[in-house]
C-alpha cells in the first residue's frame, strides 16, 4: 500500500479511476448515489481545470483503491463556496477538501488520516488559513440507514473540524431507491490550518 499525492497530469490520469471510486463507493450509506459516468466526467473536470487541486491517491500495488481531493474553495463550484461565503472568511483562504473515497476492504488502516494529512499540507503551502467539507446528512429515522452505522463525525472532530454554525449546502443527486434527482443536505465542517 502507498498514498501519494498527485497534481497536473497525474491527478488528470488518475481522474477516471476516481469517477470509478466515486460511483462505487458513494452507492452505500449515507450517500446512497446512483453514480452516472457522464455526471462525473462534469464534476471532476473541477480538478482538470484548478491549478491548485491536489488528488490524494491510496494504491494497492498500481490499483487506485482511494481517493481524496481537494481545491481551492474559489476554483470548486458555486453549490459549495456559497454556504462558506457566510462564515465570515475570505473564501480565498479556505481550501475545500472534497470527496474521500476508499474501498471496505481498506478502511481502519490509517488511510483516511493521511488523505486528510496531505491534502491539509497542500492547502497550508497554497497559503491557505482554513480546510473544509461538507457532509451528508440524513435522518437517523432513514429507511436505507444500516443498523449499527457508525457516523464520522468523532473522526472529524478529533482531527480539529467543526460543524459550520448554520453552514450547509444543497445539493441533487439521484438515490439508488428512487427514480430521479432529489435534494440533500450537506452540512459543512471547518478548521483553521
Amino acid at each position: 500500500m502507498r498514498v501519494e499525492v498527485l497534481t497536473g497530469a497525474a491527478l488528470d490520469a488518475a481522474l477516471d479511476a476516481v469517477a470509478g471510486l466515486r460511483i462505487a463507493v458513494f452507492r452505500d450509506w449515507p450517500y446512497l448515489y446512483d453514480g452516472d459516468p457522464a455526471y462525473e466526467r462534469r464534476y471532476l473536470q473541477t480538478y482538470r481545470d484548478s491549478r491548485d487541486a491536489v488528488l490524494v491517491g491510496a494504491f494497492d500495488g498500481d490499483r487506485l483503491v482511494g481517493a481524496a481531493t481537494g481545491t481551492p474553495m474559489e476554483d470548486h463550484a458555486d453549490d459549495f463556496s456559497a454556504p462558506l461565503a457566510g462564515t465570515g472568511l475570505p473564501l480565498d483562504r479556505i481550501f475545500y477538501c472534497a470527496e474521500s473515497v476508499l474501498l471496505p476492504a481498506y478502511r481502519g488502516r490509517g488511510i483516511g488520516h493521511a488523505f486528510f494529512d496531505l491534502r491539509e499540507a497542500h492547502a497550508r503551502a497554497l497559503g491557505r488559513s482554513h480546510s473544509a467539507f461538507c457532509a451528508v446528512q440524513r435522518p437517523d429515522d432513514h429507511p436505507l440507514r444500516p443498523a449499527g452505522h457508525r457516523p464520522l463525525d468523532g473522526f472529524w472532530t478529533g482531527r480539529g473540524y467543526r460543524r459550520g454554525d448554520g453552514a450547509g449546502a444543497r445539493f441533487r443527486w439521484k438515490d439508488i431507491d428512487q427514480p430521479a434527482e432529489t435534494d440533500h443536505a450537506l452540512q459543512v465542517w471547518m478548521r483553521p490550518l
